[in-house]
């Protein structure tokens, strides 16, 4: 049985993780050998992956979905950060309300909190 999955972007520069996803997201530095770091918290989580073929509302699909308690609160930091958002903040028919940011990996994230 599936215990965890882990995602993992390939970087030459571990230190671009930093202002995205601890300054901004909050997260902690769990483990740290200098050519891997890993950010997390202590949250309990369900394991799940999704496969999609499109985003929703005919979107790109996101490379990683990231649930936070105020959207509202990350989507401001992200834009004073100067990521470039490609979904402005968004009410959707499903239940959530979301945004997409490119990190500092190019990823494209759905930022996300259930209403």
């Amino acid at each position: 049985m599936v215990k965890r999955i882990v995602v993992n972007i390939k970087t030459n520069d571990l230190s671009r993780a930093h202002q995205f996803y601890q300054d901004i997201l909050e997260l902690d530095v769990l483990m740290d050998h200098g050519w891997i770091k890993t950010l997390g918290n202590e949250e309990e989580a369900k394991v799940q992956i999704s496969f999609a073929e499109q985003g929703g509302n005919d979107t790109e699909v996101p490379d990683l979905s990231i649930e936070v308690d105020n959207v509202d609160e990350v989507y401001e930091k992200m834009k004073k950060a100067g990521f470039e958002v490609t979904y402005e903040l968004t009410n959707e028919d499903w239940g959530v309300r979301r945004f997409f940011v490119r990190d500092p990996f190019e990823k494209l994230i759905n930022i996300l909190s259930h209403q």
